[in-house]
């Protein structure tokens, strides 16, 4: 299935929702739409708060310089970017990579490798192929998106049932968000609808792309007291590295207890131990 249909499944579904419902065209409007920039954003981040890690089981697709790569990844992520990934076979892992938020390891154990280092978007892409920050790469994987520091805003409803947002910062880039909101909320005030992420994108003052990231499948969790969707389809886009990396959950767990053992390890014998660089 392609990404056009698997993101119009996810924008269309409330939609057909609201036809059979109402038996007219369009998706109903918010009666109280967020009037601005800020107050969207601060909606979104309260229910995304509550949200503080999973883990989960994943199928990573990933296409780059290096050509095809697909496999099962145990994924342990937490809001404040401590991240582990494991990649699975049927005999156990074959790769783990951990950041504590400062530290980098990483384990190859059909090499036979063993790389530590400062945690950065290079070594963060010796495993996923996204050079992404351990912050950025666990906003993304939760459904949520790093915000450019803007100095303009502009929102709009489009009637397929979602807000866009576009941010300008001082330097000419540009930030491109799509929130959908909950059907059920479209009577709401702004500080009670709830929002998903669908699309974030980042331009440069250019125009070119630097990431774009997209959610679908869309399902529902409840987080504490909080109900949120959470995107169970991630695929992160980076033009410059030529990567495109696609991630579909199979389970997930939100708000697991993690040691801090989790996000560090230690060298198994026999494997050679190198410094990886960030440069």
């Amino acid at each position: 299935m392609s990404w056009a249909t698997r993101l119009a499944r996810t924008s269309f579904l409330p939609v057909l929702f609201a036809l059979a419902a109402s038996g007219c065209g369009g998706f109903p409007a918010p009666k109280y739409p967020f009037p601005d920039a800020g107050q969207l954003l601060a909606r979104h981040d309260s229910l995304a708060s509550s949200l503080n890690g999973i883990r989960a089981e994943a199928r990573v697709d990933q296409r780059g310089n290096q050509g095809r790569v697909r496999g099962t990844v145990l994924m342990f992520v937490e809001r404040t970017g401590r991240v582990r990934f494991d990649v699975m076979t049927q005999f156990g892992p074959v790769a783990i990579l951990t950041s504590d938020g400062a530290r980098f390891a990483f384990s190859d154990f059909r090499e036979k490798k063993y790389l530590t280092g400062e945690t950065c978007p290079r070594n963060i892409a010796r495993l996923l192929g996204v050079p992404l920050s351990a912050a950025d790469t666990a906003h993304f994987l939760l459904g949520g998106t790093p915000i450019l520091v803007y100095t303009t805003s502009e929102l709009k409803w489009n009637d397929d049932g979602y807000y866009t947002l576009v941010l300008r910062g001082v330097k000419g880039e540009r930030q491109e968000l799509d929130f959908q909101l909950d059907p059920a909320d479209a009577n709401q005030q702004p500080g009670s609808q709830h929002v998903a992420l669908l699309r974030t994108e980042l331009f440069d003052a250019k125009g070119d792309r630097i990431w774009r990231v997209s959610y679908s499948d869309l399902q529902p969790v409840t987080s504490g007291q909080t109900r949120l969707r959470l995107p169970y389809t991630v695929r992160v886009e980076q033009p410059a590295s030529n990567s495109d990396t696609l991630v579909r959950f199979k389970e997930l767990k939100i708000n697991p207890t993690f040691s801090d053992e989790i996000f560090q390890q230690e060298p198994r014998p026999g494997m050679t131990e190198e410094e990886a660089s960030c440069e």
